[in-house]
């Protein structure tokens, strides 16, 4: 199908199809779509409905539910919980993370945070050693690296209160998978294979992720999880409370108390979802809506953004060294204000106008030399990071009435804390490792980040969690987000960027070479398609240049166009779907 498709998006104008595996329409479209052939990557088509995302069957179970008249969020809540079964190295339900939502009725965007928040019991110090380093095995790797689940709560805040389908209807294809069990892919098994040593070390993970004798499960083989098929019905049956203050959270407990861990049944029940008002700004004609603190993307996104509109971005080309060089110096500014002043709005004032003013913006660009490298140590804070993991996951839905969904959530590390919560199937988070072990020092990746993001109990780390959607003319245009700890921010923003100031496809946009820079350490890591020369030229004006494959982000998109629907899962990793009809 993906070959047809491609042979018809080689046409100037297409009249026919807008579907991906699985889908299709077999009338005409009347309304043409004029696409540039000369492209090199190119979107997956439809028209009435789409799914971006990691995996292909949650992607086409959130297909599904559009097609049987749920709206974009209902399909958002069951992509969700199909995740948990089918993509456990990041999809989940004890981990958290963060929904942006427009809603054409109303022309209105919500923002609904489900981050883990730290328990109550939690304190400052509590992964140093006695010699004051940081214990990395505790704070990664422990039950005390688990902070309190928030993604159940939010998946369900979000269906009862802007979905129109029931509990019943949109866990039911999450239940059958984990029920019947679905055969095991490449990508998976190469996932559990990468990760078989943390896995195996938990005897509960091992019981779950390997077969009776141990061994890996094969390419092709069914995977049937009955204890998390169980989880999935008593959420389905009881609601958040079967969760946070049933007998699943009694068997949350009772592992925490078996091996030392923080959780108490107090801690889920107090736990609570929140709305809060998205991040917006401007570039040139575009709206750019994101997430607002305790994240730290839709503040820098803006920020950047900012100091880079007045210049010619097309005029130097797209991934020159001029441009490169400006984009380069701009993320430093940004991610040496999140070192300082970012963290979580309900315990200490995040200055987030003042980081997203365009004054401010313009103050700050008079410290970037259009020819020459600033070294980082001279950038501090407001003159002008805890490392997070690369296995968070995005999806991006969208329908044709205009409503967009684009969300955001993690386990942390890839497969969390590789601890499992025995009789529930599921893998706890390790979120209490985006917290500042020690605040104002390097941590143990070389990053430093403030006493705003200092660990106390109740609070939410910072996170670098990016679901955008950006608006053009007033109207839904493109929904992105991804995975990628602190290369979260830097991979949305160029794939902003790609869309808005040069113009390209949104699958072009979400393959193109990208670079990251955060402050500290002082070097542009660069992916495997900038060029040499380019490279040469970067490091003539003083940049040190870390080349490091294809490994920054992975966007999942899909852009609005003209009554058609362009969707574009990332390459960067396997086993991404656009599911649309």
């Amino acid at each position: 199908m993906y070959r047809l498709q491609q042979l018809l998006l080689s046409l100037l104008v297409i009249t026919v199809i807008g579907a991906s595996p699985g889908w299709a329409r077999d009338t005409a479209i009347e309304e043409p779509l004029i696409i540039d052939f000369k492209e090199r990557f190119l979107p997956v088509v439809a028209r009435s409905g789409m799914v971006a995302g990691p995996e292909q069957l949650a992607s086409e179970i959130g297909s599904r539910i559009l097609q049987q008249g749920g709206n974009v969020v209902d399909a958002a809540v069951a992509t969700g919980f199909a995740l948990a079964v089918t993509y456990p190295r990041a999809g989940n339900l004890a981990g958290g993370g963060f929904m942006l939502i427009h809603l054409a009725e109303g022309n209105r965007q919500v923002f609904i945070d489900y981050r883990e928040s730290a328990p109550a019991a939690a304190s400052r110090d509590m992964f140093l050693g006695e010699d004051g380093k940081i214990d990395l095995m505790r704070m990664y790797f422990s039950l005390q690296s688990s902070g309190v689940p928030g993604t159940v709560a939010g998946m369900l805040y979000a269906l009862e209160t802007y979905g129109s389908m029931s509990r019943e209807q949109v866990l039911a294809p999450a239940i059958a998978l984990a029920e019947e069990g679905f055969p095991v892919s490449f990508a998976l098994t190469y996932e559990l294979a990468n990760q078989g040593k943390r896995l195996r070390n938990n005897p509960e993970s091992l019981r779950l992720f390997f077969k009776p004798d141990g061994n890996a499960y094969e390419i092709g083989e069914i995977w049937r999880q009955p204890d998390l098929a169980w989880t999935l019905r008593q959420i389905s049956e009881q609601g958040v409370d079967a969760f946070y203050k049933g007998e699943i959270a009694k068997r949350i407990v009772a592992a925490m108390q078996a091996g030392d861990g923080l959780i108490t049944l107090q801690d889920l029940a107090d736990y609570r979802v929140i709305e809060r008002p998205p991040l917006r700004g401007t570039f040139r004609e575009f709206e750019v809506v994101s997430a607002p603190p305790p994240s730290s993307g839709g503040v820098h996104i803006l920020q950047i953004l900012n100091l880079l509109e007045g210049d010619d971005l097309a005029g130097m080309g797209h991934n020159t060294a001029a441009y490169l060089h400006l984009l380069a110096e701009s993320m430093k500014l940004a991610y040496a204000d999140r070192s300082e002043y970012l963290g979580d709005p309900d315990f200490a004032p995040v200055p987030v106008a003042e980081l997203t003013d365009k004054a401010y913006a313009a103050r700050q660009r008079k410290m970037i030399d259009p020819g020459k490298a600033t070294p980082s140590t001279t950038i501090a804070p407001g003159s002008a990071l805890l490392r997070e993991s690369m296995d968070t996951t995005h999806y991006s839905i969208a329908d044709n009435k205009g409503n967009m969904v684009s969300n955001t959530y993690t386990l942390n590390a890839s497969f969390g804390s590789a601890i499992a919560v025995p009789g529930t199937g599921m893998l706890l988070n390790n979120e209490m490792g985006d917290f500042a072990a020690q605040p104002g020092k390097p941590n143990p990746f070389g990053l430093v980040q403030g006493e705003s993001n200092r660990i106390e109990g109740g609070k939410r780390p910072l996170s670098s969690m990016s679901p955008t959607i950006v608006f053009r003319d007033g109207k839904p245009w493109l929904a992105t987000g991804s995975p990628g700890g602190s290369r979260i921010i830097t991979t949305v923003l160029q794939t902003l960027l790609n869309a808005m100031a040069f113009e390209m496809n949104i699958a072009t946009a979400g393959i193109s070479a990208r670079i990251h820079h955060q402050w500290l350490p002082d070097e542009i890591l660069a992916e495997d398609g900038i060029s040499p020369d380019t490279v040469r030229l970067l490091e003539q004006m003083g940049h040190t240049v870390k080349l490091g494959g294809r490994t920054i982000g992975r966007t999942e998109s899909i852009i609005w166009e003209n009554g058609w629907l362009l969707g574009a899962t990332d390459t960067r990793r396997p086993q991404g779907w656009v599911a649309g009809f």
